[in-house]
């Protein structure tokens, strides 16, 4: 087990807790042994440790090389399970660290849409998602954030306290098949995307259902 790790992850808890009262929906979903890949939509820079602090194991990640750059962050970043990629064209290292850390029994969270978008709006996936998934047969978990994009939007300075959600859904399995490779990644892509689209839509859905009791409380 990663100490560091493991005292970090309680030091954050508290302090998302705090800042954006953060709930975990169904977090049986995930395997709490053996591979696993988790894969989340992204919104905003709270994404990966909110979704660190309510996963029920220690998560490995992968993050842009700049942050690797900046003094004393760098180095942090690397002991909490946290490896660089690079972020223009194909990146044949962190494709080979994924897959060790999946070979490893790890927990691998990744973001398919590759960078982050407005809240709630979910972008194409790239096709290395679906490669690692296929490739490996592991298990993959779809999250959905809700409350990231508006906490701490992209563009924006600061972050504003604000209620945050992550919902795990079922595992999905993907196998490798005969067949044109690259299309087989794809769609393993695209279903991923598909997966997550269906918890942000059942997410607004119980959301729209509380606001008439919540109107009907006030009044």
């Amino acid at each position: 087990m990663n100490r560091v790790y493991a005292c970090a992850r309680a030091f954050v808890a508290v302090l998302l807790r705090l800042f954006f009262r953060v709930e975990a929906k169904n977090p049986g979903h995930v395997p709490l042994g053996g591979p696993v890949l988790l894969v989340a939509n992204h919104s905003s820079l709270l994404d990966p440790p909110l979704i660190g602090v309510v996963a029920p194991r220690q998560l490995s990640f992968l993050a842009k090389a700049e942050l690797f750059q900046i003094p004393v962050f760098g180095p942090l970043l690397r002991r909490l399970n946290t490896r660089p990629v690079r972020r223009e064209g194909s990146d044949p290292g962190a494709l080979r660290t994924a897959l060790r850390v999946l070979e490893e029994d790890g927990a691998l969270l990744i973001f398919p849409e590759g960078t982050r978008g407005p809240e709630g709006t979910l972008r194409p996936a790239k096709a290395g998602a679906g490669m690692l998934a296929v490739r490996t047969g592991t298990p993959v978990v779809p999250v959905y954030v809700s409350g990231s994009g508006r906490a701490w939007p992209k563009g924006q300075r600061l972050f504003r306290p604000g209620k945050v959600t992550v919902t795990f859904g079922a595992p999905l399995r993907f196998g490798e098949r005969a067949g044109d490779r690259r299309a087989q990644y794809e769609t393993a892509s695209r279903e991923m995307m598909a997966a997550i689209a269906r918890l942000r839509d059942s997410a607004a859905a119980v959301g729209a259902r509380r606001q008439p009791r919540a109107h009907a409380q006030i009044q």
